[in-house]
């Protein structure tokens, strides 16, 4: 370069349509042969003279390469350096624009951040469930949760539940799996005597911890050796967070002991954080499935090993690599079906493999997403969809702001184009603006995401641990996302009317100009906002009704009122007659108790636990069987105890004792199914088959809700407690006052009467329940927020847009009452404006809420996706809030004074 200062100057003067390759090949070629007429003047030959040329110059392509690398490389930091200033420059320009409007920048970034906030927090739960793999799981995206279908009644049944002798036939006879594990959960007691208390434990075969990348906190994991069947040894591996709680993270934990169920178990390790296996919540602690299983978890059946009918443990799986799901569903249902044909062929006569028709599925490992998704995990998708409405509307609203404050601005903007100012640089400008409003918003999102994070959570998915949402880098690349889109969304139409702007109409304009046709685009916007609002609450109504449905909906009994108390022994053995002496010891407790209004024996529990069999009823002309019936058992009181109503006949008395003849109380559904138009009481029903002794029915009871509060009546028959070999089983309490807030109380009187070790574990019934109409609550609860955050951006959006309009109009209005017309004229133009949009944005919203019913439908309960009250109390609202909203710049402009409008340029 230095011996060619020609082409150097060439090089920063070339800005012509040459391109630098042509540009920079023409210059060597003319130092070239420049070079070669000096020889030849010196008196060498022409080849020579070239020979000499080539030897001074060397290698002209390659120096042609590296010239032309280096003035591209020239003109592109030339280039980056010119966007650099220009964008710092546009940059400067927002920042200042927007510190001489505090209130509105400060609207904007309001506005943004609850959109933007809302979103990430909702995304946060949404991704958490439906998305994110399980912490340190390895190959996630060939890890599966196995499920199995299966025919039952000529209807298939799907779901994840299996027997270990299952899954030890799937791990031998599958092929395309490289990784089996089995896991359960299931609640122990952990301590002992009035301490003790149930939590929630993980079993795991050995080889789950192979399926996870984490290596211990502290201490080890448990090994194949110590998961042997049988002979598991008892120890356990401590959760992180159980491990900080309890031991306050102490290193010297290894080797203690703890108690487990109804055996001591060594502690040999700590999990590391974060680590929860395959479940949403952290257990409490690890142990071998195999100890699992005699310690709890199928202790009423001695033979689970071999055993193809105790179904209690999920199967995970991950496929080898280049098997694709297909092939490992395929091969799973095979080694499936061969299970089958063992179970087949250890219980002849059971079934068989045309009527069974048994499957394997290999799903998702995120148990969210099973085949059949629950109501909690729809609910929480649609409200990601909510949150998404929201932001939209915020950017319709952040959009108005914007366009009113580009028409305000309309003058500056003409004359910096008259100036010579491009259009294009105007564009870039107010996308800049628009872009720091967002970025503003989206941090000022995410410090409400993550405070209105915790409510969310808690409300959605309670006992999750989760990360700072500020340190959760997927949420925060999602909020970067909304602050992008957001920006783009809400910079659009000032940027669209920069663009088509004309500039000898704006310099001439006056300050009531520019209204009329440019007002379009807001009304648009304000349309699009009204419809939205209409949609949220719509849905909102909708969930409410279902929720207060839900709560008038007679169950049959007095969950308010009852405490479910269960005894667990802890592996001390009573026969019969202990038995039955330990449970009237307990009842007798609790009818000393003050608080306590009545007590009963029960093996039944709605929502949580039923018995079920088959019944026969006698009497007619020829023997009806009953099919699926659900067995309960009571003592002496039991209806007037649980808040049964007895429509017929009698309750359960102290005269049905062991010895007497034997009774039952069935339930409405059963009468009707068992002796349809007659009247049951006297008649003869047995039980498990029509050879068994009768029993007389003595008393009908209203039917009850014990697993679908939507579906329908169960036949049920009450038996007393004292005729049926019950050795096991719990209580009812029914207290005087509300339920939840003595059950700890009661627990803690009636724990004194259990045997050495042993517990009570006591449950307000309405607990129990909770869990059915979560999704309900869940809905109701999250749609009326996000349907009042919607109200009121849309609210403040017309107010906006009113306001700004009569600001425009401000020599109109004087004009007018100048010439003789009423404040009340001039309130009622303005306000029938505002509300004329209002109206187009609801019955669009209408329509579409009407249109999209269908899918919200099967999240209601028994309430219609187009309920008329809905559809007219929300359209009421929203023209409520329109009438608000533009009353008060309507009363403001009809008191402007005439001079003073009428001297407004």
């Amino acid at each position: 370069m230095h011996r060619f200062p020609g082409l150097r100057r060439f090089m920063h003067l070339d800005r012509g349509g040459r391109s630098i390759e042509r540009g920079v090949a023409d210059e060597l070629r003319f130092h070239f042969e420049m070079t070669m007429r000096d020889l030849m003047n010196d008196g060498m030959s022409p080849d020579d003279a070239r020979r000499e040329a080539e030897r001074r110059f060397g290698n002209v392509e390659r120096t042609r390469e590296r010239l032309e690398a280096i003035d591209r490389a020239r003109v592109e930091r030339e280039r980056r350096a010119e966007w650099w200033g220009a964008f710092s420059q546009d940059l400067r320009y927002a920042l200042r624009g927007l510190r001489f409007a505090p209130v509105f920048a400060g609207f904007v970034v309001l506005t943004l951040g609850l959109g933007i906030g809302a979103n990430a927090a909702m995304f946060g739960i949404v991704d958490r469930l439906l998305f994110r793999p399980p912490a340190f799981l390895v190959a996630p995206e060939r890890t599966h949760k196995v499920y199995f279908a299966r025919m039952v009644d000529g209807k298939e049944f799907v779901g994840p539940s299996s027997q270990y002798q299952r899954y030890l036939d799937l791990a031998q006879s599958s092929r395309t799996i490289e990784r089996f594990a089995a896991y359960s959960r299931r609640r122990l007691a952990v301590g002992s005597g009035d301490a003790a208390r149930e939590l929630q434990i993980g079993a795991a075969s050995a080889s789950l911890w192979q399926m996870f990348d984490a290596r211990p906190a502290l201490g080890r994991f448990f090994t194949a050796e110590e998961d042997k069947d049988p002979g598991a040894a008892r120890v356990v591996v401590l959760s992180y967070p159980y491990w900080q709680s309890e031991y306050a993270g102490a290193s010297d934990v290894i080797g203690k002991t703890m108690t487990l169920g109804s055996s001591i178990y060594t502690i040999i390790g700590v999990a590391p954080r974060h680590f929860s296996a395959f479940e949403l919540t952290t257990p409490s602690a690890f142990i071998p499935i195999t100890a699992a299983a005699v310690d709890g978890f199928s202790t009423m059946w001695t033979k689970y090993r071999k055993s193809y009918n105790i179904s209690w443990l999920e199967v995970y799986a991950r496929r080898k690599p280049g098997v694709s799901a297909d092939a490992a569903t395929a091969d799973l249902t095979q080694a499936y079906r061969q299970s089958w044909a063992a179970n087949f062929a250890m219980s002849p006569g059971i079934g068989s493999l045309a009527k069974v028709k048994p499957r394997a599925i290999a799903g998702s490992v995120l148990q969210q997403r099973a085949p059949t998704l629950s109501a909690d995990t729809k609910v929480a998708a649609w409200l990601l969809g909510v949150a998404s409405i929201v932001l939209l509307i915020a950017c319709a609203n952040v959009g108005n702001l914007l366009l009113a404050r580009a028409f305000a601005r309309r003058r500056e903007i003409a004359v910096r184009i008259a100036l010579g100012v491009s259009r294009a640089r105007l564009v870039s400008q107010l996308l800049v603006e628009s872009m720091l409003l967002a970025v503003l918003g989206a941090t000022a999102g995410l410090v409400i995401a993550q405070w209105g994070g915790r409510l969310l959570r808690s409300t959605l998915v309670p006992d999750v641990e989760w990360d700072n949402t500020l340190g959760d880098t997927r949420v925060l690349l999602f909020a970067g996302a909304c602050a992008l889109g957001a920006g783009l969304l809400a910079g659009l139409a000032p940027i669209v009317q920069a663009g088509r702007s004309d500039v000898a109409a704006a310099l001439k304009a006056g300050a009531r100009e520019g209204y009329g046709r440019r007002s379009r685009v807001r009304t648009a916007l304000l349309i699009v906002q009204a419809a939205m609002s209409v949609v949220l609450l719509v849905g909102a109504g909708l969930f409410v009704r279902s929720v207060r449905t839900v709560n008038t909906l007679h169950l049959g009994y007095d969950a308010d009122r009852l405490i479910w108390l269960s005894p667990r022994l802890r592996g001390v053995k009573l026969d019969s007659a202990q038995q039955q002496a330990l449970y009237d010891a307990l009842m007798d407790r609790a009818r000393a108790n003050r608080s306590v209004a009545g007590v009963t024996r029960v093996v039944t529990v709605p929502f949580s636990m039923t018995f079920s069999d088959d019944f026969f009823a006698s009497g007619t002309d020829s023997v009806r069987q009953i099919k699926s019936g659900i067995m309960e058992t009571g003592s002496p009181g039991y209806f007037a105890t649980v808040g049964t109503r007895i429509i017929r006949g009698r309750d359960i008395s102290a005269q049905d004792r062991e010895g007497s003849a034997r009774v039952a109380v069935i339930s409405a559904e059963m009468a009707r199914a068992g002796w349809p138009n007659q009247d049951p009481i006297g008649k003869c029903l047995r039980m498990s088959d029509d050879t068994m002794p009768c029993r007389t029915v003595v008393g009908v009871a209203e039917n009850i809700k014990l697993g679908d509060l939507g579906g329908p009546p169960d036949a049920i028959a009450y038996l007393p407690v004292a005729q049926v070999n019950a050795g096991f089983g719990s209580l009812y309490v029914r207290t005087r006052g509300d339920a939840s807030s003595q059950t700890d109380a009661i627990r803690r009187d009636l724990q004194t009467v259990l045997p050495s070790g042993g517990y009570i574990i006591a449950t307000p019934l309405s607990d129990v329940l909770a869990p059915a109409t979560r999704s309900y609550r869940l809905g109701a609860t999250m749609f009326v927020v996000f349907g009042m955050l919607a109200l009121a951006l849309a609210a403040i959006g017309l107010y906006s847009v009113v306001a700004y309009g009569v600001t425009q109009r401000t020599h109109e209005m004087g004009v007018r009452i100048a010439l003789g017309a009423r404040v009340v004229d001039v309130v009622a133009l303005i306000v029938r404006d505002g509300v004329r949009v209002v109206i187009v944005g609801v019955a669009i919203g209408l329509a579409v809420s009407a249109a999209a019913g269908h899918w919200l439908a099967p999240l209601l309960f028994e309430t219609s996706p187009r309920d008329p009250l809905v559809f007219a109390g929300v359209g009421v609202t929203l023209l409520g809030v329109a009438l608000a909203a533009s009353w008060l710049p309507a009363r403001r402009a009809a008191h402007v004074d005439p001079a003073t409008a009428l001297r407004v340029d």
